[in-house]
């Protein structure tokens, strides 16, 4: 059934409401100038109280030093909050420099990088610097990885498969139990490499279950987080792996020296003390997420399932058509994903944003959906 404007308008508001009523989310947040942000699928509530504290108590007090201290505080927390030895964690400049660092301790010249097309390419743009070649598989029909295909096209010089759960950018979550069975068949002289980003957004049952835990007894597999999406701390740059203790090592070897600053560290540290704000945050986004559902299937466009905090979806017509109309109306959405012309991503922001984002949207003629 077709929504009006007044009936989403004033959905929206009470939604919009719903947020201000959470003190730890909304309170303190300033739209920042420039443009609307729904492109790099940051927090839309912002870091936690507790994590904004830390970086002006650092910033005054600590600044001036090197971060050895805090890396390793860093390492500590991260290890108690997931339940892991110390020895197990590396910690980086963002996801990106672990992935990075994967790339340079396990491909080069002679190696190859199994990957899924679409996907969160860093690891793959960071494989071929180092000389490694990279063999993208599609998708499924269900825009989910194609294990099999993956495998078949696995072989003696797959140096790393590359597995984004949730994948970016289509949001898709790949079982626990599929994976599993995955790294059971994998060749002992390729490693996984899981980049769970996203995954505290997904799903509570025992098929959505995180990977953290399997590097404790599998050295080919390993699990990497940010603090840029659930956390909030995307402008300060904090990532990190779990390993067996002999992966880890070899990661930090790869590792440029002091690659956390004393801010970004402390603020990362008292973000994972702050378990009530990321349950907050989960839940807001599952409420902003179905709105967003609903709105699109409002205007019969078709949303892509998604475990993460943005959404992929068949808009019926060229995508940089519509990514250029947002962008003339000062919203920037994601850029074009190849192989997906009539498709665009989608970060979730808060109600107030996402009223501002359909306001948009509706200045455009309707558009027919092909099947």
């Amino acid at each position: 059934m077709a929504i009006s404007r007044r009936v989403l308008l004033q959905r929206v508001g009470m939604a919009a409401a719903g947020a201000a009523a959470v003190p730890s989310l909304a309170e303190g947040l300033t739209k920042p100038a420039g443009p609307l942000r729904l492109d790099r699928n940051g927090n839309a509530y912002g870091p936690s109280s507790k994590a904004i504290a830390a970086m002006l108590e650092a910033a005054r007090t600590a600044a001036s030093r090197y971060p050895d201290i805090e890396m390793q505080a860093l390492q500590d927390a991260i290890a108690r909050v997931d339940h892991v030895s110390s020895d197990r964690i590396v910690v980086g400049c963002g996801s990106t420099e672990i992935l990075r660092m994967a790339a340079d301790a396990f491909l080069g010249p002679g190696k190859t990088l199994v990957a899924a097309q679409p996907t969160f390419d860093v690891i793959g743009d960071c494989a071929r610097r180092t000389g490694a070649g990279v063999v993208t598989v599609p998708l499924t029909r269900d825009y989910a990885h194609d294990l099999d295909a993956m495998m078949a096209r696995t072989g003696s010089s797959t140096g790393a498969i590359f597995i984004c759960n949730p994948n970016n950018p289509t949001g898709t979550l790949t079982g626990r139990r599929k994976l599993e069975a995955f790294i059971r068949r994998m060749p002992d002289t390729t490693v996984v490499v899981i980049d769970e980003a996203y995954h505290h957004y997904a799903g509570d049952s025992s098929e959505d279950a995180s990977f953290i835990d399997r590097p404790i007894d599998d050295d080919r597999v390993i699990v990497t987080r940010t603090f840029s999406a659930v956390f909030g701390l995307a402008g300060l740059r904090v990532g990190y792996a779990v390993a067996a203790p002999q992966v880890a090592r070899r990661l930090m070897a790869c590792r440029l020296p002091a690659s956390v600053n004393v801010i970004a560290a402390r603020a990362a540290s008292a973000a994972l003390d702050d378990q009530e704000h990321v349950k907050l945050s989960v839940a807001r986004n599952t409420d902003d997420r179905q709105e967003f559902y609903n709105q699109c299937h409002a205007r019969a466009l078709r949303p892509i399932d998604s475990c993460a905090n943005f959404v992929m979806m068949n808009t019926g017509g060229p995508g940089v058509e519509i990514i250029e109309h947002f962008r003339k109306n000062n919203v920037a959405i994601a850029p074009s994903i190849p192989g997906f012309d009539k498709f665009v991503r989608v970060s979730l922001g808060t109600p107030a944003e996402m009223s501002e984002f359909w306001r948009v949207w509706d200045l455009m003629p309707p558009r027919k959906m092909s099947m």
